[in-house]
């Protein structure tokens, strides 16, 4: 029963929207359509392999194409490996039983838009791009004087208050203080 419904919560984060484009994005990249659904055809991760070889060329030089289990799932591996070399953050990495058991395709979804993201830092990659551009830093150098008359100005930032102040004001009980004499 516990297990059930955690299935549901975890199936209930799904976006198919942001499936659909994470899906249409790397089927642009690749240049042929998934020939099954989203998570099954992701699952072996040669797909994802090809995505990050696209991206980042030799990045996983040998992609294993068939075999047991274990072979399957280093292609996985492989992947977010390579993905984190790229500059994907770990935290947005998904993890391999995530994919490999279906248990949380959501996350997998997360991981493709941060590599989507990621490509923005790579002047050497001319699209196409996931996800919006991160922004980057912008850092102003003022002068001497430019400072000192900032530090005159009044900042209203925030607002005025037009002279109101808390004074009379009291609320919830007041705090008592009981001497022992």
């Amino acid at each position: 029963m516990l297990q059930r419904q955690v299935q549901a919560k975890i199936f209930a984060k799904r976006n198919p929207e942001e499936e659909r484009e994470a899906q249409e994005w790397i089927e642009q990249i690749l240049g042929e359509k998934f020939q099954a659904p989203y998570e099954d055809a992701l699952r072996d991760g040669q797909i994802l392999c090809h995505l990050i070889n696209k991206l980042a060329p030799g990045s996983v030089p040998k992609i294993n194409t068939s075999g047991a289990q274990f072979k399957l799932m280093e292609n996985i591996q492989k992947f977010q490996k390579a993905i984190m070399a790229y500059g994907v953050a770990e935290l947005d990495v998904f993890q391999t039983v995530d994919l490999w058991e279906k248990k949380d395709i959501s996350q997998i979804t997360t991981t493709i838009f941060a590599l989507g993201r990621t490509t923005y830092k790579h002047p050497e990659w001319k699209g196409p791009w996931l996800g919006p551009k991160p922004s980057e830093e912008n850092k102003r150098e003022f002068s001497d004087d430019v400072i000192a008359a900032g530090k005159t100005a009044i900042g209203l930032q925030a607002g005025t208050n037009k002279g109101a102040t808390q004074a009379g004001q009291n609320m919830g009980a007041g705090r008592k203080i009981i001497l022992n004499k």
